[in-house]
């Protein structure tokens, strides 16, 4: 639901809005963490009740920020540099991002076994 968010805001910025793919992206990322933060630490991870709401909060955040600045580094030199389609270039920086946050948020957000 996150990517969702995440993909519709993007793309109403974009194609709508006209703004260009690297704000927008920020846009939607911004937005869309907000959710997924609920949803990953309600539905998805079995949080790690020895640390902190504010500590899980932090850590998530942190390496959101760390996949965000992959995302736009990827938006930037396949968009950009490179002139790739902006929504293709969305998918290719989605799925390389989803799979860093899944294991990042696995190995700090969830509890150890």
């Amino acid at each position: 639901i996150a990517t969702i968010i995440d993909w519709t805001i993007y793309f109403i910025l974009y194609k709508f809005v006209n703004i260009n793919p690297l704000i927008g992206n920020i846009v939607a990322f911004s937005v869309s963490i907000i959710y997924n933060y609920w949803a990953s630490c309600k539905y998805v991870f079995k949080v790690n009740k020895n640390k902190s709401k504010e500590r899980r909060f932090i850590e998530f955040v942190v390496f959101a920020i760390i996949g965000f600045g992959i995302n736009e580094l990827l938006i930037f030199i396949f968009y950009q540099k490179i002139g790739w389609n902006a929504m293709l270039v969305k998918i290719m920086a989605t799925a390389i991002v989803m799979v860093f946050n899944f294991i990042t948020r696995k190995m700090f957000l969830e509890e150890k076994k």
